[in-house]
């Protein structure tokens, strides 16, 4: 596991992803890599009215052996954090202190994953898919991810993409609240886990790991899903939780 270390680093992108999520592309001032497992996370440093304020975001991108990385931030009402970041401008230089986080996924792994998130959970494996897809892994993955609107689909074109030039890649958006004109998966993500799971087992030719990211509510519902229903080795299921 990579130590941790204190770095400052530069705001170089920012794009607006959803009506709530800003995607930000950070670069070391001193140009250094980044070094980092797909998973984990690390701690950005701001200033607040009261002194600094730190706060947790999981990489999005993958370790490319460059100076840069990629969060998704949920701008929460009142929440000093993310409206700081949301209105931060490029160019801005903030300290980030990292990588942290066991939650991680070799990109050679050769053991199928089923990928459960929802809302900004799902950075922490658009970092393990970019990673494995760097690494040529032919390793099936499904990526189900649950948010409420059409809209809140971040990375929806790029996922997309990938999964039409990599067939081992599935992706499944589902919605909570979806409109008239949605034809795809409804419901939360924990009424779609065991259709995906058997697909994937079929698929994959071993038992596969299941790896859930997102609030504890629905984490914890998915594992319980999985361990007490399922029956998925204990050792088989991983979480993050974002709250």
């Amino acid at each position: 596991m990579i130590a941790p270390t204190s770095f400052d680093v530069r705001l170089v992108r920012a794009e607006k992803i959803s009506p709530s999520v800003r995607h930000l592309v950070f670069e070391r001032t001193d140009g250094q890599i980044v070094n980092f497992e797909p998973g984990q996370w690390v701690n950005l440093v701001m200033p607040g009215a009261d002194g600094e304020i730190k706060r947790s975001y999981s990489i999005a991108s993958a370790p490319l052996q460059s100076p840069d990385f990629e969060i998704a931030v949920t701008r929460v009402e009142g929440g000093p954090g993310s409206g700081f970041l949301h209105a931060m401008e490029v160019g801005t230089v903030l300290r980030a202190i990292g990588p942290h986080g066991l939650f991680t996924r070799p990109a050679g792994s050769d053991a199928p994953a089923l990928m459960v998130a929802t809302g900004t959970g799902v950075a922490p494996f658009r970092s393990m898919i970019l990673a494995a897809l760097a690494a040529q892994s032919k390793t099936p993955v499904t990526l189900l991810f649950g948010v409420r609107h059409e809209a809140d689909i971040l990375y929806r074109n790029e996922f997309e993409r990938i999964t039409q030039l990599h067939p081992y890649v599935h992706f499944a958006a589902t919605l909570s609240r979806p409109d008239s004109a949605w034809t795809g998966l409804s419901g939360y993500v924990q009424s779609h886990v065991p259709t995906l799971l058997q697909n994937l087992s079929e698929r994959g030719g071993h038992s596969p790991h299941v790896l859930i990211c997102g609030l504890d509510r629905m984490v914890s519902a998915v594992k319980d899903l999985c361990r007490k229903t399922l029956g998925v080795d204990r050792k088989r299921v991983h979480t993050e939780r974002y709250d």
